[in-house]
């Protein structure tokens, strides 16, 4: 039948006899699936050279573009127990409502009057500063008295020294004068002796001159008894002098100790004064916090804490706020190896988790439901996923983002890159090459000219 071998056996069997052997010599082949292959390979190949725009893929999702338009905690400051909440979830509350009322739990501010003791001791303590300020005036003044009586002291024992000089002068004068008379005393008993031997003068005159000679000595002799004792009281005098200095000068140093004792006493009820107003201003800021307030206007969306009595502590988060006013961003990751191909204001189509879509990657003009943004933020450095994250802004005011999306909402992003054929992104993907990378350059910046072109000698 197949007619593959030399032993045949037609003459044995008779091919009209069977129904098979008509169907197999019939030859009815039909071209239109020819035609039809040869035309969609032709769509196909022209379709080669279609445009597609090449892009990045990458997941995220919503957030806001400022860093105080984000959800946050409300904390409170101070430890205290749960008193009384004036909100519930849900509830729209302006900056500076109250959230809720805490009571305090430490066993040095349970004093109902602390505010007032505290202030009673303030004033105890800015009096006490005056009466140190006016011991330490009237040292001052006694300081100051001394002072000027060791000068009066030391300028009167200076007189005195003065007049003993002059009395010491006076006294040196006398006794020359007493000698001179002593002197004259003697001439005139020895004259009276001689006459008195010679039998010219009595006896009564020449006792009388002996006498006299005798008054004149003892009148010498006096007089030098005084100048020696005059002497003598003006080197006393001359001795008080340093006396006087170290007697005053113990005395000062005593009392400008007591005034530098009474100064570092004022400073010190100084320093507790202003210690005590320290304390003082901070429990008049504690109580200001036992009403724990919206830092901003917003939505409470949660609370942490819960029930009436319970006791937290300092910066403990209480309840979740998010902002009323906010402005829409996308936070995506990317590959470091695309990070070369996105920078700031690099166009990005976006499509957003529960927003029906027709998405044409290749053909952003094509696609329906997707958004337009740009990028506005790379981080420097890369997060702890491997990835570097960016943010995306909207860029067209026309067509803003859908109002019912939120914070937190996930997404999908495709960052739109270079216009290339369709063969030449399948040729990219086959080779797993990356997106092509074209940087513009400024014609106005000399280090990107191309440099002219030397002249061949």
């Amino acid at each position: 039948m197949l007619n593959i071998t030399k032993n045949s056996i037609n003459k044995y069997v008779q091919p009209e006899s069977y129904t098979v052997f008509e169907k197999l010599n019939e030859r009815n082949i039909s071209k239109w699936p020819i035609y039809v292959a040869i035309f969609l390979g032709t769509i196909s190949f022209l379709a080669l050279f279609l445009p597609w725009t090449q892009n990045i893929n990458a997941k995220g999702y919503v957030t806001t573009l400022k860093p105080n338009q984000r959800p946050q905690a409300i904390q409170s400051v101070i430890s205290g127990k749960l008193e009384d909440w004036y909100v519930q979830e849900g509830d729209y509350v302006e900056a500076g409502d109250t959230i809720v009322f805490l009571s305090e739990v430490k066993s040095e501010y349970l004093d109902p009057n602390l505010i007032e003791r505290t202030n009673e001791q303030v004033l105890a303590k800015e009096s006490s500063v005056g009466a140190y300020g006016s011991k330490a005036q009237s040292l001052q003044m006694q300081y100051n008295a001394m002072v000027e009586a060791r000068k009066l002291k030391l300028q009167q024992t200076r007189n005195k020294i003065t007049q003993a000089q002059l009395k010491l002068k006076n006294d040196s004068l006398d006794l020359i004068a007493f000698k001179t008379d002593a002197q004259i005393a003697q001439n005139q008993l020895t004259r009276s002796q001689e006459l008195y031997d010679k039998g010219l003068k009595p006896l009564t005159d020449l006792e009388a001159k002996r006498l006299k000679y005798q008054e004149t000595q003892a009148k010498v002799n006096s007089q030098r008894n005084k100048l020696d004792t005059r002497r003598q009281e003006i080197a006393n005098l001359r001795i008080e002098l340093p006396a006087i200095e170290s007697e005053y000068a113990d005395k000062l140093a005593k009392t400008q100790s007591e005034l530098f004792s009474a100064r570092s006493a004022q400073l010190d009820a100084r320093a507790s004064t202003s210690k005590l107003k320290n304390q003082l201003s901070n429990y008049e800021q504690r109580q200001n916090l036992y009403h724990v307030v919206a830092p901003q206007s917003g939505y409470i969306t949660k609370a942490i804490k819960k029930g009436v009595g319970e006791v937290i502590k300092e910066g403990t988060d209480i309840v979740t706020i998010v902002p009323g006013e906010y402005d829409l961003a996308m936070e995506i990751y990317i590959k470091p190896r695309d990070l070369p191909l996105v920078q700031v204001g690099t166009n990005v189509n976006l499509l957003f988790d529960g927003w029906p879509a027709v998405v044409f990657s290749g053909w952003p003009n094509q696609s329906f439901g997707t958004f337009s943004g740009e990028v506005v933020a790379i981080d420097r450095d890369i997060s702890e996923n491997g990835l570097y994250r960016m943010l995306i802004a909207p860029n067209d005011p026309e067509k803003l983002w859908p109002e019912p999306i939120r914070v937190g909402s996930g997404g999908k992003a495709f960052i739109l890159l270079n216009e290339v054929p369709i063969w030449y992104e399948l040729w990219r993907q086959l080779n797993g090459f990356p997106a092509d990378f074209y940087e513009e350059k400024d014609a106005s910046d000399p280090l990107k000219r191309k440099a002219p072109l030397k002249q061949v000698k």
